[in-house]
């Protein structure tokens, strides 16, 4: 049976609907109105081989990106976790290093429940493109919170913000497709406790 959620959100601030399949080949269509934002969603979706649909809008009719990016967060997690469930048979785990250029990032996942984000990230630019780099922190605070995973993000080393923030998009959906992967080894849930 096919992993799929499909979530709407809608607030005085943002009207969001997103529709994610764990179990994709990597096909995204992404709209939020944010060009940068767009590309780090799509390439997530392609490096973690997530089928993924958002169509994203601020309610008031004026570009709000602080709130468009932290709600689209907030909704991928939520079906994150949907499409989850009990989390039987997966993996739980999992980790990437990724490359771009000169920048280096790490991201390491535990699907665990107990919601919990490290961002280590240095910015010098407060904007690439049309998205503050602030708000990339805040994306992944509101994934972890909504879905229950531990995830650290790391970028190790790197000079060009942009070559930074595509290293950490890709590698979080690199480790998100090892951690969601289905393992028929693993009978339950992979904890000794037997409930995640």
């Amino acid at each position: 049976m096919e992993r799929k959620s499909e979530i709407r959100r809608k607030t005085k601030e943002t009207d969001i609907v997103l529709s994610l399949s764990a179990d994709g080949t990597g096909k995204s269509e992404v709209n939020t109105g944010i060009g940068f934002f767009d590309h780090m969603l799509e390439l997530m979706a392609k490096h973690g081989f997530l089928d993924l649909c958002v169509k994203a809008a601020s309610s008031q009719g004026e570009m709000d990106g602080h709130h468009l990016v932290e709600d689209t967060g907030i909704v991928l997690g939520q079906a994150l976790r949907e499409v989850l469930g009990e989390k039987k048979s997966i993996r739980r785990y999992g980790t990437s290093f990724v490359p771009m250029d000169e920048s280096l990032a790490m991201v390491s996942i535990d699907l665990s429940g107990r919601p919990f984000l490290v961002f280590d990230a240095d910015f010098k630019s407060q904007r690439i493109g049309d998205m503050d780099t602030q708000l990339v922190e805040e994306f992944f605070r509101a994934v972890a919170f909504n879905s229950g995973m531990t995830l650290h993000i790391k970028v190790l080393y790197g000079k060009n913000d942009h070559h930074k923030v595509e290293a950490v998009f890709k590698a979080f959906g690199r480790a998100l497709d090892e951690a969601v992967k289905i393992d028929g080894r693993i009978e339950g849930v992979m904890s000794t406790k037997g409930l995640l």
